[in-house]
């Protein structure tokens, strides 16, 4: 067993026969001071006096507390059953206990010396109560890696870590799951491997790696978080259009910060598929794939961008109604300190947050006709630490925007 979960034991075994020892000190059928019927008089007992008995109390009971200890680190030595405190713990106080024995990452590993895998292993009623509580088994991590590469699984090893998938899912019991996939060929063993619990998937990471075909999930109708990477070295990029060309009726939020897509690419893909989307995370190739994104998803209140600008890009004018939040860090490349059009054509007449992050001549008179076009509620202008605001433009804003908050941001 982990030290973790060792503590854990521990700390409530402490905790409840402090519980006791209190329960015992506070009854009313005992004297604080003779153990006899109580008495009124004994009322008038000082407080000095009762924090003294408290204090014996805790001394002699200290060694019973200390051998009870021991008697825990001894069964877990020997993997033998106990009789303590801890095994008396209703069923509900030691669910909640077990959820606290979770890991923090985002996503659980199939591993028999973690939590909760590793709780089904300590006893008999651990594992039922472990088995039966489907919180526990509401995260996952799946792989099905290539053939070629050094963490492949042998077909009759993946057909048994298939079968350990399936039973980890089987113990959610309907509860929504949240799910990170890594395949490093195409997707149908996990695909097949999922069908039966489709519908009860809400959140899905997909990790690319040299995929030869897309990971169709248009029929996943309760998913509404998507993330989408792909590893430094390899660009999969027709499985995962071909994955984003179709996406299910329910999803609303997308994370592709690490994949790269340009104006060519955006426009492969439909309004009816990516027009139900309200916060997307991208990764942009100028601003004409930036005005893309904001024509290809009109119902965005939420919009975060990471790109790159080029001096010889003119986008389109674009007007967006429901963007509300807007983050952008803009590179440039071959920078030879002219305005960019970084906010030319573009008007948001609902926007209450823009942070920017912009190396580069902070566009002033184009900020300003950006902000009387558009009319906008702005709330808050978070600026990099980078961007070049002098007091006086801060005014000119102001006098536009009287309600504006001016933030700035450390690197």
């Amino acid at each position: 067993m982990s030290p973790f979960n060792l503590h854990l034991q521990l700390l409530n075994l402490l905790r409840v026969n402090m519980q006791t020892f209190n329960s015992n000190v506070d009854s009313p059928s005992v004297s604080a001071t003779t153990g006899g019927p109580w008495n009124p008089s004994d009322a008038i007992i000082g407080e000095d006096s009762g924090l003294q008995i408290v204090r014996n109390g805790a001394v002699h009971r200290q060694p019973q507390l200390v051998e009870e200890t021991a008697d825990i680190v001894r069964s877990n030595t020997a993997r033998t059953s106990f009789s303590s405190p801890i095994s008396r713990l209703p069923t509900e106080i030691l669910s909640e206990i077990f959820l606290y024995c979770l890991p923090d990452d985002e996503y659980l590993t199939y591993a028999s010396g973690q939590a909760p895998m590793l709780l089904t292993r300590i006893c008999r009623q651990w594992r039922e109560v472990a088995v039966g509580l489907p919180m526990l088994w509401c995260r996952l991590q799946l792989e099905f890696w290539y053939e070629d590469w050094q963490r492949t699984f042998r077909h009759d090893d993946w057909q048994t870590r298939a079968f350990g998938y399936d039973s980890w899912l089987k113990r959610s019991a309907g509860c929504p799951l949240s799910l990170r996939l890594e395949c490093g060929t195409d997707w149908r063993e996990l695909q097949r491997l999922l069908h039966p619990y489709a519908q009860q998937i809400s959140s899905l990471s997909l990790g690319f790696l040299r995929c030869d075909g897309p990971f169709m999930m248009e029929d996943f109708h309760s998913l509404k978080e998507l993330t989408i990477c792909k590893y430094i070295f390899d660009d999969p990029a027709r499985a995962i259009n071909r994955s984003l060309s179709k996406l299910p009726v329910n999803l609303r939020r997308i994370n592709m910060e690490n994949v790269w897509f340009n104006r060519k690419r955006l426009n492969s893909f439909t309004h009816s598929a990516w027009g139900r989307l309200t916060h997307i995370e991208i990764n942009l190739d100028g601003l004409c794939a930036f005005t893309r994104i904001l024509r290809l998803c009109p119902n965005l209140s939420s919009l975060k961008v990471i790109g790159v600008l080029h001096t010889i890009q003119t986008a389109r004018s674009v007007t967006h109604t429901n963007l509300q939040s807007l983050c952008m860090s803009w590179s440039v490349l071959r920078n030879s300190g002219e305005d960019l059009g970084l906010f030319k054509g573009i008007t948001l007449p609902n926007l209450r947050v823009l942070q920017v992050k912009y190396r580069g001549p902070w566009p002033h008179e184009d900020f300003l006709e950006f902000l009387t076009r558009s009319k906008c509620p702005l709330e808050r202008l978070v600026l990099d630490s980078t961007v070049r605001v002098t007091s006086q433009q801060r005014e000119e804003y102001a006098a536009l925007i009287p309600s504006i908050q001016f933030l700035t941001e450390m690197n």
